[in-house]
């Protein structure tokens, strides 16, 4: 106890300046992403913004990672988008319920303390391909290009690529404009909310030039009702596994981005094995929360979690002003933030890809052991060309088949230089 009013009693200005910054960058984010994910499960785009808004509060109390913040994500969205698919909104209330119910099961048995086993270098490789999936998947929108179909990030990576020759040079420079502006701010001083700046200049640029680009545009914020469904036999087969196979994937998203978002703190400390559990627990609660209204669930996301990391945010509180913010920004959204362009918010995202590749990793792989170097490589190409889930797998199997290999390469080079024993 003593302990923790100590704590309180640092918390100083310039702390709260910089969880309201992150915070804000992290609202700013959030939005155009959430907005796009709900519109791909089939659901209400406000939906995706009512996930962050009801979920973050929960996780920011009960979670363990104070800097982690959750939203509506890709790795949800084939489960829920079959779900309304096959019963509308209360199909996705259904399928997030179930989900969120095996999510506090794990919690109880303590499933969530073998994540923290993960090896740093595969932790170091999701948030490689997860930053990587971000810059490749704002391409399209920096370049002024067609959304590329289907396919995993590479081969959408190619048809962006071939279409280069078609690049339009309005977006190309609104983007370029917050990512080199917040290179710059961040070299000056990482703890101003440097793309904050960054979307600053280029919706002054937009409106001096007079681009006439996309713009983010006004919302309209209302809780939605209850949703509305019910339960036939039928359910046990269709909606339990998927909720059980959801409910796994959203947990090992969770628990990697958190251990992610520390390694990128620099950290580089392993978990307690009661605080994984806590974080589970703490995201089945607030996705309880959320499916009750039909919102899609809530996992972590690299992008607004780094994004609050780099402009200063420190504690819960920022946690739950990104949840404030986000409802005074689409509250408002008449004013300033309906001009923002949506070249300035993908240039957002893909500056916060570039942080989470992890430069000095690459630096280091040559002087890496060879399973730790092909296990981080491993890692960062399978979450580009399958998912993170295997491709968190086969890292963790190569570091696995190393241990191994050096166990009992070991063993007859120890009976080697025993003595023999007289019979």
């Amino acid at each position: 106890m003593i302990r923790r009013i100590r704590r309180i009693g640092r918390y100083d200005w310039e702390r709260f300046l910089g969880d309201c910054a992150g915070g804000l960058i992290a609202a700013l984010i959030a939005l155009p992403y959430g907005l796009s994910m709900a519109a791909l499960m089939g659901l209400p785009p406000i939906l995706g913004v009512v996930t962050s808004i009801l979920t973050a509060p929960v996780t920011a109390l009960l979670g363990r990672n104070p800097v982690l913040i959750g939203g509506t994500a890709s790795a949800t969205v084939p489960f829920i988008a079959s779900a309304v698919r096959s019963q509308g909104l209360g199909g996705a209330a259904k399928v997030s319920i179930v989900a969120a119910i095996f999510m506090l099961v794990f919690c109880v048995m303590r499933l969530g303390r073998h994540v923290s086993k993960v090896p740093p270098t595969v932790v170091a490789g999701f948030s490689a391909g997860i930053g990587a999936i971000m810059f490749i998947s704002q391409l399209n929108v920096l370049l002024g290009v067609p959304t590329p179909r289907g396919g995993n990030s590479l081969t959408q990576l190619v048809t962006v690529l071939g279409a280069v020759p078609r690049t339009r040079f309005a977006p190309f420079l609104l983007g370029g404009i917050v990512i080199l502006i917040s290179a710059l701010v961040t070299r000056f001083s990482p703890r101003l909310p440097a793309p904050l700046f960054g979307v600053v200049a280029a919706g002054i640029a937009a409106v001096v030039f007079r681009f006439g680009e996309p713009e983010v545009g006004s919302l309209q914020l209302a809780l939605p009702p209850f949703a509305g469904f019910s339960w036939t036999p039928q359910d046990v087969v269709n909606v339990l596994p998927e909720g059980l196979t959801l409910a796994f994937v959203a947990s090992v998203n969770i628990l990697l981005t958190s251990r992610s978002v520390e390694h990128f703190r620099g950290l580089h400390q392993h978990s307690k094995r009661a605080d994984a559990d806590a974080e589970l627990g703490a995201y089945g609660i607030a996705n309880l929360a959320a499916g009750i209204f039909g919102a899609p669930m809530s996992v972590g996301i690299p992008a607004r979690s780094v994004a609050n990391v780099r402009c200063g945010g420190t504690t819960r509180l920022s946690n739950i002003l990104h949840a404030i913010f986000l409802c005074l920004l689409v509250s408002f959204g008449s004013g300033a933030l309906a001009h923002i362009p949506l070249a300035a918010l993908a240039g957002v995202t893909a500056w916060m890809g570039l942080n989470l590749l992890d430069v000095s990793t690459w630096h280091r792989l040559p002087k890496m052991r060879y399973a730790d170097a092909g296990a981080f490589l491993a890692t960062a190409c399978g979450v580009l060309v399958t998912n993170a889930v295997a491709a968190v797998a086969l890292g963790c199997l190569i570091h696995g088949l190393d241990v191994v290999w050096r166990k009992y390469s070991a063993s007859p080079a120890r009976m080697a230089g025993e003595p023999s024993v007289a019979r």
